[in-house]
């Protein structure tokens, strides 16, 4: 890797660990930049998520007076169930061949950029669903929906950040940044998770880790301080325009 790509790789994994701070979808940044830098998509995949966990840290860092007033009996019933969907999801990205995966990775880029694109309209819809705290509805099927999240996360993790954040705000009467706090939290968890499995059995780039690791740390750090006064709105369709280019060149490739 020539010291231009190690550049765009340092500076792509900043603006992930801030992106996925302020708005979510930063995977969506990095992603593509390493498949720019010449990465196959499933080297590059694997090589997104060992990357980005810096940020993640960084994140749970910025939130961490939020989540000092999280429940803990929830956490830890929340972060078993996405690690245990990490797990399976992590299994099932490995056991896929390269071909099969460059089949699906333009739909789940997509997908992801849907997602994002619609989290505005998927918070207002959460926010008009009646919260159900300590319910047993919720304490039912939000660890069943955070085990669903897992999964897709070990397998991709584009925006999973937007589905973890609107699990929880259909399911708890708790404000944004307390919301986005546990977000992060459960996020790192998969993150976690994720990277033990890929550095042991995945087809990690190294070289790119230690170059987007330690600014995806910075970034999400930064993002985190930052997200009270950013606009997200403007941010989140910047990182939505991206995926749909992305998507379509993928396809098209």
């Amino acid at each position: 890797m020539d010291l231009l790509s190690l550049v765009v790789v340092v500076v792509a994994g900043l603006l992930a660990g801030a992106v996925n701070s302020i708005a979510g979808g930063g995977s969506l940044l990095l992603f593509p930049a390493l498949l720019g830098v010449g990465l196959p998509t499933l080297t590059a995949n694997v090589t997104n998520t060992v990357a980005n966990c810096p940020g993640f840290l960084g994140q749970v860092w910025g939130f961490a007076p939020e989540l000092r007033k999280q429940p803990k009996h929830r956490m830890i019933v929340l972060s078993i169930a996405t690690g245990i969907g990490t797990v399976i999801g992590s299994i099932l990205l490995l056991s896929t061949s390269t071909a099969a995966f460059n089949m699906v990775v333009p739909g789940l880029v997509l997908f992801a950029t849907a997602l994002l694109a619609a989290q505005r309209r998927l918070r207002k819809l959460a926010k008009t669903t009646e919260p159900r705290n300590g319910s047993p509805l919720q304490a039912a099927i939000l660890p069943l929906v955070l085990l669903a999240a897992g999964i897709y996360g070990g397998y991709f993790g584009g925006a999973l950040g937007v589905i973890i954040l609107v699990a929880l705000a259909m399911t708890t009467a708790e404000d944004l940044r307390q919301l986005n706090a546990l977000k992060a939290a459960l996020s790192l968890v998969d993150s976690l998770i994720s990277v033990a499995i890929f550095a042991t059995w995945g087809p990690v780039n190294w070289t790119a880790v230690l170059a987007a690791a330690p600014s995806s740390l910075a970034g999400g750090y930064l993002g985190a301080r930052i997200a009270r006064w950013m606009n997200e709105e403007a941010l989140r369709w910047s990182v939505v325009t991206i995926g749909c280019t992305v998507s379509i060149y993928l396809m098209i490739a």
